[in-house]
C-alpha cells in the first residue's frame, strides 16, 4: 500500500464516462472537501499504469441495482431508460468528485431505481399531485435501495446514509447531497433539457432552469456551461441567467 501513489499527487482512475473516457480529476477534493478513496475503504490495485478502486460488496450492490433497472420497459437509445439514467448519474458524480464515498456512489446508482413502477399518471395532474408524486417517489426509491443493500450485506449505517442521500436530507448543508444534486441537474441539462424544451412553454423552461441553477454549485455551473447545447437551448439558458424579468420572446 505505501508504495502506491496518493490521489493528491498523481492521476487516479476511478471510473468511466458513458462515452468510455477515463476520469483523472482531483479537483473534487477542494470543491467539496470529501475523503479520498482509501479513506472510505475502497481497495486499490495497480492496472494499466493507474490505480483503480474496487470493493466486492459495492460491486454486488451495483449489479443488483442495474438488474432491477434493466427491467424498465421504457427504452432510450435501445436500452432500459432507468439503467441508462443510473449510468449517467454515476458518471457525473464520479466526474464531479472522483473521491466520492461509497454511500454517495451507491445513492447515485439507485437514485431513480424502478421509477417506472410509480408513474406520474397515477397522481392528480395538478401542482399538488406533482409534489405528492415526487415526495412518495423519494421514499419508494429509498425503501427499494435499502432492501437491496441489506440483501448484499451492507451495515445499517451505510444503508441509512444512502437513504439520506436518496431523500436529499440536509440539502444544501450536506456536501455529498450537493454533489448528488449537481449530478442530477447536469444529467437533466445534458440529456433531458433539449427534448423537454422542444415541447414546453419557453417561460416555464426558463423558470425551471433558474430553479436548477440556484441549487447547483459553482463547479457544476462551470460544467453546465461547457455542455453542447443547440441554439434554442442556449437562448433559454441565457434568458434564465439574466434578470428575473427576462423572457424568451
Amino acid at each position: 500500500m505505501s508504495n502506491l501513489p496518493s490521489i493528491n499527487d498523481s492521476p487516479v482512475f476511478v471510473g468511466k464516462l458513458t462515452n468510455g473516457d477515463d476520469f483523472h480529476c482531483n479537483s473534487c477534493l477542494t470543491n467539496h472537501n470529501l475523503p479520498t478513496p482509501t479513506a472510505i475503504g475502497l481497495q486499490p490495485y495497480a492496472g494499466r499504469g493507474k490505480i483503480t478502486f474496487v470493493n466486492e460488496i459495492f460491486a454486488a450492490a451495483v449489479r443488483r441495482f442495474d438488474a432491477e433497472n434493466s427491467r424498465d420497459p421504457n427504452l432510450e437509445n435501445g436500452r432500459p431508460r432507468e439503467l441508462l439514467y443510473a449510468e449517467r448519474l454515476t458518471s457525473w458524480v464520479v466526474k464531479l468528485c472522483p473521491a466520492a464515498s461509497v454511500p454517495l456512489r451507491l445513492a447515485a446508482r439507485c437514485q431513480h431505481i424502478c421509477r417506472w413502477e410509480s408513474p406520474r399518471e397515477n397522481y392528480p395532474m395538478t401542482r399538488a399531485g406533482y409534489l405528492q408524486w415526487r415526495a412518495e417517489l423519494k421514499k419508494f426509491h429509498a425503501v427499494k435501495s435499502g432492501a437491496i443493500l441489506r440483501e448484499v450485506g451492507y451495515d445499517d449505517d451505510t444503508i441509512r446514509r444512502v437513504q439520506e442521500l436518496n431523500l436529499k436530507k440536509n440539502f444544501p448543508a450536506d456536501r455529498e447531497c450537493c454533489v448528488l444534486e449537481d449530478a442530477l441537474c447536469l444529467v437533466f441539462l445534458e440529456f433531458q433539457f433539449a427534448p423537454l424544451a422542444a415541447k414546453s412553454d419557453p417561460d416555464k423552461m426558463i423558470n425551471a432552469l433558474r430553479k436548477s441553477w440556484a441549487k447547483m454549485t459553482e463547479a457544476a455551473r462551470t460544467e453546465a456551461l461547457q455542455l453542447n447545447f443547440g441554439e434554442r437551448e442556449k437562448k433559454l439558458i441565457a434568458c434564465a441567467l439574466q434578470s428575473n424579468s427576462a423572457s424568451f420572446s
